[in-house]
């Protein structure tokens, strides 16, 4: 049965995600496809749902986002729990100065630059509304 083969799958990347400390579970329901459900145990509102299908132009298996997009292929379960550790990591908070001790975002963390210390702008510059 193929939805047999797909929670499979899943399972096995379930058992990668619990080596990476996220906790993971396949979820099965009466009226969709099974996904793995994958939540950051330090962050709880940082979750995935992960869907297993073939690709539409092929007969391969892969990990899909729940947005529908193509995370990574069956056969490398390991590959595709790093592309979710990486998406379900809280962002880093480093402090700033001496004096005001400014949070600011790991330039690091998801191709995010730095934000910038400094007083919030008090009006938009003309042109915009």
């Amino acid at each position: 049965m193929v939805s047999d083969r797909r929670v499979d799958y899943l399972e096995e990347l379930e058992q990668e995600l619990d080596t990476r400390g996220l906790v993971a579970r396949v979820v099965r329901t009466r009226s969709g496809p099974a996904f793995l459900r994958v939540v950051n145990p330090e962050a709880a509102s940082l979750a995935e749902d992960v869907t297993c299908a073939p690709a539409p132009e092929s007969h391969d298996h892969y990990y899909w986002w729940s947005w529908g997009e193509r995370m990574h292929r069956v056969d490398d379960p390991g590959g595709a729990a790093v592309k979710l550790a990486h998406v379900l990591q809280p962002l880093r908070r480093e402090l700033r100065g001496e004096t005001g001790g400014t949070a600011a975002r790991d330039p690091g963390a998801q191709g995010l630059g730095p934000h910038l210390p400094g007083p919030a702008p008090t009006e938009w510059p003309s042109g915009h509304s």
